[in-house]
This record gives C-alpha cells, sequence and structure tokens, in this order.
C-alpha cells in the first residue's frame, strides 16, 4: 500500500489581496488582530518551506529528479503568492494598531524536490482544511470575504501539486475537512523551532503528538504512539477517530502495557487522526493527541493505489 503519513502545516488563515480593510470591534472584543497574527504566523512559516526549497534546489536539481522544467516555475509562483499573503497579513494588522508577528526559526524535514513536493502536498491540504475551518472565527466580512478569495486558491495548489506534481488525486471527495486553530496549529508546531519573544501570544495550543505506524493502512491493525496523561487522561475508553471528506470514523483502542493499537478504519484520500475521549466526532475538548495527517491516494475509479 502506498501512502502517507506527514505531520504538516497550514496555510493562512486570513489573507487577502486588493483592498485596504479595517479590523472592527465586535461586542466589545476585538479578536481579529489576535486571529490574523495566527494567520501571519502560519504564513511566515509557509513562506519560508517555499524560499528554503527554491534556494536549496535549482533547475537542474528538479529535472534530476525527475520533474519537468515547468513544475519548479509552478512552485515559484506559489511562494510568490505566500509573500504576498505575508506582506499583505503585516500591512493589514499595522493599520489595525496591532503588532505583527515576526517570522520564526524553523526546521523543515524534506532532503530533496521529491520529499518538498511530498511535503508541500501536505503544507496545502492542511492550508485549505484551515481557511474551511476559520470562517466562523472572523467578525469583519471583509476579511471574510478575504479569506474565501485565498482558500480557492490555496486549494488550487492543493490540487495541482497533487494531480500534477505527485500524479495522484487531486482531492479527497465532494468536501473539505475542516480543523480548528488547535488541530492546525499542532500541526504547524512540528515544523517551529523557536519564535521571538516579542511575537502576540497566539490564540491556539498544540494538542500531544500522535504517531501512527509507517504502514498504516486502511482496514488493518495500527499502532499508535501517544502520551495519555499528557491531556490529563487514562488509557481507558480511547478511540482511533478519523476525519475524512465524507465526515468522522471511529475505532476502540486497545491497550496491553505500553502497546496501543486500533483497526484503521475503511478510508480513502487525505485524512486527519485523532485520538479522543469517547468516540463521538472530534472536537478540541474530547481530543486526547493528534491530528495526524495521512494520505492514502486512489486511482480514476476510487481504487487505492498500491
Amino acid at each position: 500500500m502506498r501512502y502517507s503519513t506527514l505531520l504538516s502545516f497550514t496555510l493562512p488563515l486570513f489573507a487577502a489581496a486588493g483592498a485596504h480593510i479595517v479590523v472592527r470591534q465586535t461586542g466589545g472584543e476585538d479578536i481579529d488582530p489576535a486571529v490574523l497574527n495566527f494567520a501571519l504566523t502560519l504564513e511566515h512559516l509557509e513562506n519560508a518551506f517555499y524560499s528554503h526549497a527554491l534556494s536549496a534546489y535549482d533547475a537542474g536539481a528538479f529535472q534530476d529528479a525527475g520533474y519537468a522544467p515547468w513544475v519548479r516555475g509552478r512552485i515559484q509562483e506559489i511562494s510568490a503568492h505566500e509573500q504576498a499573503h505575508v506582506d499583505f497579513l503585516t500591512s493589514a494588522l499595522q493599520a489595525a494598531g496591532a503588532t505583527p508577528a515576526q517570522a520564526c526559526t524553523y526546521n523543515f524535514t524534506y532532503t530533496d524536490p521529491k520529499s518538498f513536493i511530498q511535503l508541500s502536498s501536505a503544507f496545502e491540504t492542511v492550508g485549505t482544511s484551515a481557511y474551511t475551518g476559520a470562517a466562523s472565527l472572523i467578525t469583519n466580512k471583509d476579511y471574510l470575504t478575504a479569506a474565501g478569495t485565498i482558500l480557492v486558491t490555496e486549494a488550487r495548489h492543493s490540487s495541482w501539486i497533487d494531480s500534477s506534481g505527485k500524479h495522484q488525486n487531486p482531492w479527497s471527495g465532494a468536501f473539505e475537512v475542516a480543523l480548528t486553530p488547535n488541530q492546525v496549529y499542532t500541526i504547524a508546531s512540528a515544523f517551529i523551532e523557536s519564535c521571538p519573544s516579542s511575537n502576540p501570544a497566539l490564540p491556539a495550543k498544540a494538542n500531544p503528538a500522535l504517531s501512527i505506524s509507517a504502514d498504516a493502512a486502511p482496514g488493518q491493525n495500527v499502532s499508535l504512539t501517544f502520551d495519555a496523561t499528557a491531556a490529563g487522561n487514562s488509557s481507558d475508553g480511547l478511540y482511533l477517530n478519523i476525519l475524512t471528506s465524507s465526515g468522522s470514523k471511529s475505532a476502540p483502542i486497545s491497550v496491553d502495557g505500553d502497546s496501543k493499537t486500533a483497526t484503521f478504519p475503511d478510508v480513502i484520500g487525505t485524512v486527519f487522526a485523532f485520538v479522543t475521549d469517547g468516540s463521538a466526532t472530534v472536537t478540541d475538548n474530547n481530543t486526547v493527541a493528534g491530528p495526524a495527517l495521512l494520505m492514502f491516494p486512489f486511482d480514476s475509479q476510487g481504487e487505492l493505489i498500491h
């Protein structure tokens, strides 16, 4: 079975192009600057991700890895988009009288153009889910509209990388998985080593990490690694809970000493795996660990690629 288990980052939640937008007060509390700074923190990460790869791998390196010259050209375009998002968010925060977050120190795990393309697929997938899940947090309607314009661009990035870059399915289904800021930051934090102490506090926190055995496959027994006690939970009544394009699926976790296993639900495409306290749909409140991002690519007939 071909698959990927990728801890990844997200895109900015609310970057926008064009018109000047002013953050406004709602109900006595102005949440937009905090949300925008969270978006900017994530945009800095993605901007660095692409610019670092383009500096490390020239056109010859991409061709030696089997990619046509135009592939790197498209990556350059995506990189320019991410820089534009950083510039916009920085300017918008300054115009609102807020302090923009600065770039952090990052640790990217790609080692060559192929592993970079694999990881960029995860970055763009999480970014699209981040936009989808965060729309309800925005109090400024102009920012909400801006988020929609960026969401469709990021979805195009994701589909292009998956179909043209990886020659796999450009989507996972009829709907996008929506992620909360905590879920997004759990993935993003895997690539952040440190940030300037002057950066504003983020409206999100990382959950305990979840690792799943490298041979994970739908319908098969998988090994899970996580710290149940980190969230104040016991190992009793825990479930492997999978968010998919079509909803959630769960399976009970069996605990035998230090061994934790579960039968991976029957899914295809990109999914997000969590350990939850109970089998109900995943929320921030019932999450014990995760998410971990897994990709089970499929062909045009909907059959898993082996």
